[in-house]
């Protein structure tokens, strides 16, 4: 008669060290990709909800315009081939003196 015997760990042993990466895994893509993407979005909404009219701005696609009007479903830019209407979530950054004083010959303060 040939008897086998089976050495393995107890599975609680051999498992803690794998869910422990796991979870440390789970824990660096939340601090390295979903954490700074929702800070940035929410950057994103506080500036569309601060547009004023009077402000230069710059679209998405790279267009240039000064805020005529702000409405409930867009804003209204005057460009220089005359007013367009664009959804809030356009509007990419604030091209203003402050921002981008070289833009306007005006010298940086130091």
């Amino acid at each position: 008669m040939l008897t086998i015997f089976l050495q393995a760990g107890p599975p609680a042993q051999s498992m803690t060290p794998t869910l422990l990466m796991i979870g440390l895994m789970f824990v660096g893509f939340y601090f390295l990709m979903i954490r700074p993407q929702m800070r940035k979005q929410k950057q994103e909404k506080s500036f569309q909800e601060a547009l004023k009219p009077g402000a230069k701005v710059v679209t998405t696609s790279g267009m240039h315009g000064t805020i005529f009007s702000i409405n409930e479903d867009g804003v209204v830019l005057e460009t220089l081939s005359g007013k367009l209407k664009f959804e809030k979530a356009a509007i990419s950054r604030d091209f203003t003196i402050a921002r981008f004083p070289e833009t306007f010959g005006v010298e940086k303060k130091k």
